[in-house]
């Protein structure tokens, strides 16, 4: 492992699976580590073996793994206070793990140890530094977590210190200080750190921080800026109640806002991908506002922004997205310019000549059905066509001449649903009918059925999303509703949108929308059929 500014543990295997709805298998924590591994970080907690069968089962598992940059860590409590670490099976599976580091937690703050462990603070003091020098006699590198730290230092600062001391003097490589119930603020983490700081070196020391004010990041940083120099924490800063310390966010600040190195140069670019590969494993829909790499991190959705943007990114950008693989976005909504419109003109390969100040009556028009419940910016199928079809470039692929969708249910719970529909192609008309699990279903069925012969290709892009709300509930059930579909083939994903009074017309105009955009992206001329 190479010297760097910052050491990387992380512990989204361990901490990160105690958040709600957050699970991973043995087989997708080891995935994972393998991830971390190739992106450079230091230490991997690969979990707690003590504790179940699951875990055990990763690092038996991780033991024919060859981890190129990552130290593999167990992690435990220390010795029961009724058993000897000989005797104790927690110690004793910690061993069993056979990983090369081993982290344990004790208690640091007294009301720890007396009122929820139960033992006095001389027999607290007995188990930090017993445990810590079996497993050093063992040749396990040795990470110490003072639980509670900073909780513990507020209420009993002496004998907090003492805990850290008797860890440090019992052989422990690295002291990390917790702020557990993460309700210390910034300039306390700075002050109590001063203190440690006269006691053990900055180089021995680590941070472990919770979300609980929403300071973790903040209070990570304020650690390393005094010379701290591991950082514990969570890829998406998953974990208990609100999380971890989010090592994106960190790995992000650290390397491009403080120049300080924590992970490989070259591996900077694959931060994005591997806050969105942990989200897709975690069955977490990704944060779009998350820092550095959400997919709003660099969007710009004001005329005035995008202007300046065009001009120079630096006007309403921190940094280059690409540092950290991500990209600038334009959005279009009621709050856009002609330079949203130009700039995704371009984006989707549109030749946009504005002489005539077409992208003007765009942005007119947007405005307008914006105010009708329209949403662009999360729309940008719609948005494509609909900026083809002000330019001319747009030929309809098909004609509704007429839909029927009817849905019976009877007295013994069965459901039918039935549609029927009328299209034009040209010259030619195609009446069919389609059953569905319900009418947009249904309706999209009957669709395809009576499209297939004329584009083949709409077998190719299936439906992945489905999305409906009310725009406003004062007219109860004939509120105006806005139905958002997400579609994708084999290269795009992309989503329109329908808006009306009716649920099954708003759905018919994002569906219609969605197939034109597909048939749109193709030569019509070449893949129809029609005049066959």
């Amino acid at each position: 492992m190479g010297q760097r500014d910052v050491l990387i543990y992380d512990t989204t295997l361990r901490d990160g699976t105690q958040g709600e709805q957050i699970s991973f298998s043995a087989e997708e924590k080891l995935k994972i580590a393998q991830k971390l591994d190739d992106m450079g970080f230091h230490y991997i907690e690969g979990g707690w073996p003590g504790s179940n069968p699951k875990d055990m089962r990763f690092f038996e598992m991780a033991r024919d793994i060859r981890f190129e940059n990552a130290r593999l860590a167990a992690f435990g409590s220390t010795r029961r206070p009724d058993l000897s670490a000989d005797e104790c099976p927690n110690m004793q599976a910690l061993i069993r793990a056979e990983t090369q580091v081993v982290t344990i937690f004790g208690k640091t703050w007294d009301l720890h140890a007396t009122e929820i462990l139960g033992v006095s603070l001389d027999e607290n003091l007995g188990l930090i530094h017993d445990s810590v020098t079996y497993l050093k006699g063992r040749g396990k590198e040795v990470i110490y977590d003072a639980e509670h730290f900073f909780d513990g230092f507020k209420n009993n600062p002496d004998y907090a210190l003492k805990t850290l001391q008797t860890a440090r003097s019992a052989g422990a490589d690295m002291i990390v200080l917790c702020d557990t119930n993460g309700g210390t603020l910034p300039w306390e983490v700075e002050k109590f750190i001063r203190v440690v700081a006269e006691l053990i070196s900055p180089d021995l020391l680590g941070i472990h921080a919770h979300n609980d004010c929403g300071l973790a990041v903040a209070n990570s940083l304020s650690a390393i800026l005094l010379g701290v120099k591991m950082v514990q924490g969570t890829v998406n800063g998953y974990g208990e109640r609100c999380g971890n310390a989010d090592l994106i966010s960190l790995i992000g600040t650290i390397c491009v806002k403080m120049n300080k190195e924590c992970i490989p140069g070259s591996t900077l670019q694959y931060l994005t991908g591997l806050s969105r590969y942990v989200s897709d494993v975690a069955n977490i829909p990704p944060v779009n506002t998350r820092p550095y790499v959400g997919r709003s991190a660099f969007a710009h959705k004001g005329g005035v922004h995008v202007n300046a943007v065009l001009k120079n990114p630096r006007a309403y950008e921190h940094m280059d997205p690409t540092l950290v693989g991500n990209q600038r976005r334009v959005v279009v909504s009621d709050l856009a310019g002609r330079s949203n419109i130009e700039y995704k003109a371009k984006e989707f390969g549109i030749g946009l000549d504005d002489n005539n100040g077409v992208s003007k009556k765009i942005v007119q028009e947007i405005k307008k059905m914006e105010d009708q419940g329209y949403q662009f910016d999360t729309a940008e199928g719609s948005l494509a066509l609909l900026i083809k079809k002000a330019i001319g470039e747009f030929e309809e692929p098909f004609t509704l001449e007429s839909f029927r969708v009817i849905s019976e249910k009877t007295k013994s719970n069965s459901s039918h649903v039935q549609a029927t529909i009328k299209i034009s192609v040209g010259d030619e008309y195609e009446i069919t009918a389609a059953e569905g699990n319900g009418p947009i279903n249904a309706l999209d069925n009957a669709l395809r059925k009576a499209l297939r012969k004329f584009y083949p290709q709409i077998d190719e892009m299936h439906l992945i999303d489905f999305r409906v709300r009310i725009l406003e509930g004062s007219e109860g059930t004939a509120a105006k509703v806005r139905v958002l579909l997400e579609s994708r083939d084999e290269r795009d994903v992309w989503t329109t949108i329908g808006v009306s009074t009716n649920v099954i017309e708003a759905s018919w105009q994002a569906l219609a929308d969605s197939i034109q955009y597909k048939l749109s992206k193709e030569s019509l001329n070449s893949n129809s059929s029609v005049g066959d």
